[in-house]
Formats: structure tokens, C-alpha cells, sequence
């Protein structure tokens, strides 16, 4: 056969074909909308479809087709499909807000376990229930009338005139470091507005949703990842909300309540002072808590201190116990993960691999017999596990006397399964999070969830040897893990700790950056990645000259005075019986 004679000249085609997971193809003249094309499709999906992942790349279902593409349908089950989902629906509680209070405004401010925005009204009084219900109603009327949500792309100067007749000062203020000419705006009936990612394409999209009265605000309801199709009952955290409203609070005193605010203070010359003041509004409070233990002691013999990842947990731990030495009260460290079982009798998760983070991953009954015994003031052998055997082996003895107080890091420090045979008089419970109120703008919020991904990527470069795509492929587990065996139980803390810092974004980022540059295109963690790196170029950099050398922060950029810290400083030999 003469393969040359299979050549034949040809005119563009004027379809455009996409394949999907399973290697279905379809087609469709090109240009035509991604939503056109699924709307065609019969999928069996556990919730709706909200975007998808083409060519490697997240788009919005108003994409335009253009040449043959790869297509990977996102839905509300996906963390993607959430944030859409979720920033879309902030969008319709704002412009129905505005419609139905001209004068009310409204502040986005963070997120709530249960599935739940906590936001603030300013300009009037809070709303009351009736006034919520106002709200909803026309909310479900845009739903069912399946408005259009569009957007446009206008030159910079004319988004500054938006925002100033409209008297958003955070939005000028975050603009005026604005490097790119342009800023994409999104459109829904009369509102335009900017918002910090990709929307759904209409109201249509947004069934899922309730407005409920909350503390002395309201919370926006959505779906949860794991229930896509669920609104859950409201969960009352008294104590986190107090945090949250405290730091946010502290934060419109100093005047930096926002990215732009915080950028106008550095431009301002006044960034040494909110260092300052961020780093002693935190010694503030680990002293404040130092006291608490030693007017609790001797009857608290045992702190426990938990948190997800990237909390900060290490250099709190370490300063707390500075501050009890100064208290006269002597520490000592325990490592939970030296109480683990055998690795043969490691329970096993839902994909049949060692589930490492469960509770039953420890051996809770040797746990609890050492914890009596050092209390009672009995001399005990510390187990040791070792990592390559997966075994425990036999560890350092001690001995401790009532001025001492063990201190347990953990993530599972807040469940009361832990020390079940332990009475709650002895225990005292820290709950240690970065806790950020930081918002981009009113609207826009940066997740807590986002700052401890940015300190770990930080981190684990240099520390840990891993790569920016090898942190953000363990995030998911990482954050599937606090779900279960951390968040649940935070309200039993006896008090909780904001480990954020106003400004860490700004240091971060230039540690950051070069590393999430170096993710591989067309992945999934190059859609993180561009995320991250996306909502940090709105950060002026502020260098890590100004940190303290003891700060929290200084356990991710590096520099930390705390890092050969022992508990054990200068009462080692009292406690070793070598």
C-alpha cells in the first residue's frame, strides 16, 4: 500500500470532539459551550456537575470548545466543584441582598464546619429572622428563574470607578496593587462584582442552600462534600466563633481587615508595627494560658495540645513551655506516636491501607497505665516507636514529681476517648489553629485551610524533602483526616489559640511562589497550584528580616531560635534515671 496516497488535502473540520473518563466521545460544532455538551450527556454521578478539568486545566462550564479536548466532569463532590459552587452562592446572597436592603452590606468572613459561611451585615443592625427569610425567598425566585451569571473583562481604571461609586474601599485598596491592566468582573441582574475564581453559569445551578440565624449574625448553608445533596443542621461552636470574632476584631483596630488594607499599611511604613504587635498579641495569649495551667496545678497534671497540620503546634508547644517554667511549673513531653500498636495491628481505612491517623492506631491502654503511673509518681519505661521495624521498642525512664506537668501534641488531644480513665480534673485541653480573618475583600475570604497549605509547602521543601506536589497530593488525605478525628471534636477544648498572623501571606509568598512554580503542567495539583499562586500575586512581600526569631512563623520560613528547645532544658537529670 502506498501510504502517501492516503494524504489528501483538507479543510478545517468544523466540529470539535470531547473524550471523557470513561473514553466516551462527543461532538459538537466548534465553539459550542462545555454546558451544551453535558447537557447532552447522560452521566452517573453522585452530584451535579458544577465544572470540569480540560486538558489539565479547571474550567467553568461556559467554556468555549475550541479543538479536541480531554474532559473530566468536577462536581459538588469535588473540592473544586465546592469553591465554585460556594463563591456562586455568595454571589446570589449578595445581590439579593442588595435588592431586597440597599443599604445593608454584606461581609463574608469564614467558613463552619457543618457547611456554613459566618457572615456580618454592616450599615444596619443585624438582620432578624423574618429578615433572613426575606433574603432566601428571593434567592430561591433568581434560582428558579435560572438567571444568567456572565462576565466581562474591563481595563482596571474602569473597575476602580466601579468600586468607588459603589464606596468599596477594600476593593480600591486591594486594586491599587493590581500588576495586571485588566480585572474580570462577574455579572448577575443588576449586580456586577469582583470575585476571586470561576462562577457557575446560571442561578439554575444553586438549589442547595438555606439562610440561618447564627450567634449574633447569620450563616449561608451549603452542601458538604461528603452529603453533596444535603443542607445540614447548623452545629453551635461557641468557642471557635469567639476566636474567629475576637482576631477579626483585633484586626479593624490595627487597620488591616483586608489583603488591601495590609498592603496600604506596608506602603505606609507601617509593617514593623503590625509585625509587632501580631507577634505580641500572641505572646499575650500563650502567657494567658501558662497562667490558667499553673493556677490549675497540681490538680491539671496533663495539657494536651492538638490541631490540624501547618498549625503551628511545635513552636506553641515549645513557647508554652517557656512560659510554665517562668510560672515555676516544670514540663514534659510525651509523643503520642510512640504509642502506636504494631504496624500488623494498624486498622486498616476503607481502601484496606494502615490508617495511621485513627485513634485506634494507638494503644490506648498503655497510654492511659503510663499517664496514672507518672502521675502517681511511679518511675516507667517510655516505649519508643520505631518506624522501620514498625514495632515498639523500649524507651528512656523517668520518673516526674508534682512540679511537673506532661504535655501530650497530638491530633486526637481533644478527643475524650484518648484518656477515658483519666478524671477531666487533671486534663487541660489546647485547641491550636490558624484561625486567619484576613478576607481579600468583603466578599472574597482567604480559607484557614489555604494559609496551613501554604505554610506546609513552605515547610516541607526544606525540612522534610518533599516537593510542592508531593505536599499538595497529601493535602487531601491530610485534610480527610482532620475532618474525622480533629474538627468533631474542637469544641472540647478548654481554650483555643489563633496561631495565625495578619501578615504571613506576605512573607510567604516569596518562599512560596518558586515552589509552586515548579508543579508540572496539565496535573491535577497544577490546578492547585495556579490557585495558590493566583491569590497570593494580590500580597505585597514583606521580608522575613522582620520576623522574630521565636515567632510561630519562623517554623516554616526557618530561623527559629526554639528549633534545639527541649522540654527537658535544665531538668533533665531530675527526671532521667539513667
Amino acid at each position: 500500500m502506498n501510504i502517501q496516497s492516503s494524504v489528501q488535502l483538507s479543510s478545517p473540520r468544523q466540529t470539535a470532539q470531547v473524550r471523557l473518563p470513561d473514553d466516551r466521545m462527543y461532538e459538537a460544532p466548534v465553539g459550542t459551550q462545555l454546558e451544551t455538551y453535558f447537557k447532552s450527556i447522560d452521566f452517573d454521578l453522585p452530584a451535579p456537575i458544577i465544572a470540569a478539568h480540560i486538558n489539565g486545566e479547571l474550567r467553568e462550564l461556559s467554556y468555549h470548545i475550541v479543538a479536541d479536548s480531554e474532559v473530566r466532569p468536577i462536581t459538588l463532590a469535588d473540592s473544586d466543584g465546592m469553591r465554585i459552587y460556594c463563591r456562586s452562592l455568595a454571589f446570589l446572597m449578595i445581590t439579593a441582598t442588595e435588592q431586597t436592603f440597599p443599604q445593608a452590606r454584606i461581609r463574608v468572613n469564614y467558613g463552619l464546619n457543618f457547611g456554613g459561611l459566618y457572615c456580618t451585615v454592616e450599615g444596619r443592625p443585624p438582620f432578624t429572622p423574618d429578615e433572613l427569610a426575606r433574603i432566601e425567598t428571593r434567592m430561591r425566585e433568581m434560582v428558579q428563574a435560572d438567571m444568567s451569571i456572565g462576565k466581562a473583562r474591563i481595563p482596571i481604571d474602569e473597575a476602580l470607578r466601579h468600586f468607588k461609586a459603589k464606596d468599596y474601599t477594600d476593593k480600591v485598596d486591594l486594586l491599587k496593587a493590581r500588576k495586571k491592566d485588566y480585572l474580570t468582573l462577574y455579572t448577575l441582574g443588576s449586580g456586577q462584582d469582583y470575585y476571586h475564581g470561576y462562577m457557575v453559569p446560571s442561578t439554575g445551578y444553586l438549589q442547595q442552600f438555606a439562610l440561618s440565624p447564627y450567634g449574633p449574625s447569620f450563616v449561608l448553608q451549603y452542601p458538604r462534600r461528603e452529603l453533596p445533596t444535603i443542607i445540614q443542621e447548623p452545629v453551635q461552636y461557641p468557642k471557635l466563633v469567639a476566636v474567629y470574632n475576637e482576631y477579626g476584631q483585633w484586626m479593624r483596630v490595627m487597620g488591616v481587615p483586608n489583603v488591601g488594607a495590609l498592603n496600604q499599611a506596608q506602603a505606609a511604613g507601617r509593617m514593623r508595627e503590625v509585625i509587632l504587635v501580631s507577634e505580641a498579641l500572641h505572646e499575650q495569649r500563650i502567657a494567658r494560658i501558662a497562667s490558667d495551667i499553673a493556677d490549675l496545678h497540681p490538680q491539671v497534671r496533663l495539657v494536651f495540645i492538638a490541631g490540624p497540620s501547618a498549625s503551628g503546634k511545635t513552636t506553641f508547644s515549645k513557647r508554652l513551655s517557656i512560659q510554665l517554667l517562668a510560672n515555676g511549673i516544670h514540663p514534659i513531653s510525651l509523643g503520642l506516636d510512640d504509642f502506636l500498636v504494631n504496624r500488623d495491628d494498624t486498622p486498616r481505612d476503607e481502601s484496606g491501607d494502615y490508617d495511621f491517623e485513627s485513634l485506634h492506631a494507638l494503644d490506648l491502654s498503655l497510654f492511659n497505665s503510663v499517664l496514672l503511673s507518672l502521675m502517681e509518681g511511679q518511675e516507667v519505661t517510655l516505649p519508643r516507636f520505631n518506624f522501620l521495624t514498625g514495632s515498639r521498642e523500649p524507651g528512656e525512664t523517668i520518673r516526674i514529681d508534682q512540679h511537673h506537668v506532661i504535655i501530650v501534641e497530638g491530633i486526637h488531644g481533644m478527643n475524650p476517648e484518648l484518656v477515658g480513665n483519666i478524671s477531666a480534673e487533671c486534663l487541660y485541653r489546647v485547641y491550636v489553629s490558624a484561625l486567619t480573618q484576613l478576607n481579600i475583600d468583603l466578599h472574597n475570604r482567604v480559607p484557614t485551610t489555604d494559609t496551613r497549605l501554604v505554610r506546609r509547602i513552605v515547610r516541607d521543601a526544606p525540612y522534610r524533602g518533599y516537593s510542592a506536589t508531593q505536599t499538595l497530593k497529601r493535602w487531601e488525605s491530610v485534610r480527610r483526616g482532620a475532618k474525622r478525628w480533629i474538627f468533631p471534636f474542637q469544641e472540647h477544648a478548654d481554650v483555643m489559640f489563633n496561631s495565625a498572623l495578619v501578615y504571613e501571606l506576605a512573607v510567604l509568598k516569596p518562599f512560596a511562589e518558586p515552589l509552586l512554580l515548579q508543579v508540572k503542567p496539565r496535573t491535577r495539583e497544577h490546578i492547585e497550584a495556579k490557585r495558590l499562586l493566583s491569590f497570593l500575586e494580590w500580597f505585597i512581600p514583606v521580608s522575613p528580616d522582620l520576623i522574630p526569631d521565636n515567632s510561630i512563623l519562623r517554623e516554616f520560613i526557618g530561623g527559629s531560635i526554639l528549633t534545639d528547645f527541649s522540654f527537658h532544658s535544665g531538668d533533665r537529670e531530675h527526671i532521667l534515671l539513667e
